[in-house]
């Protein structure tokens, strides 16, 4: 087998804050697992817009990932930017 190479971008593992680490759990994983989990986490929680997809309403864990009551799914990726190293 090769070496491996570094891994970049999306697949790059990343340590989330403790914050996200409610949800994501405190490993580092790589961004797209991050997303992954944090789906979950909304669709298992019933924490989309009944009226509008699009929209995602936080609760009192995602609040300070978000920093507000609600994001777009395309504003959420740079809240979770914040929150991860």
């Amino acid at each position: 087998m090769a070496e491996t190479k570094a891994r970049g971008g999306i697949a790059k593992p990343v340590t989330p804050s403790p914050e996200l680490a409610k949800i994501t759990g405190s490993a580092d994983l790589p961004r797209s697992e991050v997303v992954s989990k944090l789906w979950d986490y909304i669709k298992k929680n019933n924490l989309q817009n009944p009226a509008n997809k699009r929209e995602i309403l936080a609760d009192d864990t995602l609040r300070p990932i978000f920093g507000t009551d609600k994001v777009t799914m395309f504003e959420m990726n740079k809240h979770i930017a914040k929150h991860v190293k």
